[in-house]
């Protein structure tokens, strides 16, 4: 264990609190195996502070497992993406295939690679359209997700709007709500 995340644990839990947690566990259900429960002020805190951590701290706390460690890690990847925008794609690819509820799903698609959106677009649409398919319904929410930010340009949205009715009947809650986001999108004139 690194001395950033023996850092990291030792501040999430102190920062811990029972009311955090329940309300991770109401609003954020899913299959992570431990929570701290920390409030997102603390973790954006964090991501200042270790983003000099790099690429190694990043999976390293995606490995820890917490849901807080995992979103720390997302978040910290977003501030460094640019650095090596290649190193960061194959990184969300990595942890895709351990996405376990959405919170972790979203912060993935909105902020680990939103300094590449513009930079970066072929590539994200690529893995929208891999993930699009996926039997990980997770991974088929994310294939949303991960073009969101897209929706404000118009050349884009028949692509997208191809992706969202792919999955418009979709079996699981989850992704038929990103479907319905998108659509929300669209409404507003984004």
């Amino acid at each position: 264990m690194s001395k950033e995340l023996n850092e990291i644990q030792k501040t999430l839990k102190a920062r811990s609190n029972a009311a955090a947690k329940a309300a991770h566990e109401k609003f954020v259900p899913g299959s992570e195996e431990r929570l701290y429960g920390v409030r997102t002020p603390v973790l954006n805190d964090l991501a200042k502070q270790y983003k000099t951590g790099g690429f190694d701290l990043v999976t390293e706390l995606w490995r820890a497992g917490a849901l807080e460690e995992k979103i720390l890690a997302l978040k910290i990847l977003g501030r460094i993406a640019k650095k090596d925008p290649e190193q960061s794609l194959k990184i969300i690819q990595l942890f895709a295939k351990n996405i376990g509820n959405w919170a972790v799903c979203d912060a993935m698609g909105m902020q680990a690679l939103k300094p590449i959106v513009k930079t970066h677009q072929k590539e994200i649409f690529e893995l929208a359209r891999k993930y699009n398919h996926s039997k990980d319904f997770w991974q088929r929410r994310l294939s949303l997700v991960l073009v969101e930010w897209y929706t404000r340009v118009k050349a884009l949205h028949p692509e997208i709007k191809k992706l969202a009715a792919n999955l418009e009947n979709d079996e699981e809650y989850y992704v038929r709500k990103a479907v319905v986001w998108i659509r929300k999108n669209f409404a507003k004139g984004k």
